[in-house]
């Protein structure tokens, strides 16, 4: 094997790429304050006080629910997905649920939760369910999502 060539670097030049880094960074001044001034009690609530205020913000903000026309529960049969290779099973049965409800919803477009996908996938993609409860949901935009029901 050919050895690589090592590109050496002065001293120099390595304390100037550090000093040049040294002046970049700004340290900001923290106040400094007195353990004993603090009482317990106050300590505790005005150190985290700020945090859950903004705690608070973030989770009053929830995107506006959109209108739900229709809402169905449905047992999916995909004993059908055991036909054919053991190997595509699972994706098969993924196949069967999407013209399942395609069949039943007319949707104009659809989305198969994840709770649902892993449902169909928690044993592997060799043993699907043979049936899966599901909730189905179409709002005004024509959107069907799938959700478990269990």
């Amino acid at each position: 094997m050919a050895k690589k060539k090592s590109k050496e670097i002065s001293l120099d030049d390595l304390e100037e790429e550090l000093a040049d880094e040294e002046e970049e960074e700004e340290i900001e001044e923290i106040d400094e304050f007195d353990l004993d001034d603090i009482s317990e009690g106050e300590e505790v609530s005005e150190v985290f006080e700020e945090e859950l205020e903004g705690l608070g913000e973030i989770e009053e903000e929830k995107p506006p629910e959109e209108e739900i026309i229709d809402e169905r529960l449905y047992v999916v049969p995909l004993a059908k997905a055991r036909r054919g290779p053991r190997n595509k099973r699972a994706k098969k049965a993924v196949r069967y649920l999407r013209e399942f409800m395609e069949r039943h919803f007319k949707p104009e477009s659809l989305v198969i939760s994840q709770e649902v996908n892993e449902k169909i996938w928690s044993r592997g993609i060799q043993k699907p369910p043979r049936k899966i409860k599901i909730r189905a949901t179409k709002n005004i935009d024509g959107l069907v999502v799938c959700y478990l029901a269990e």
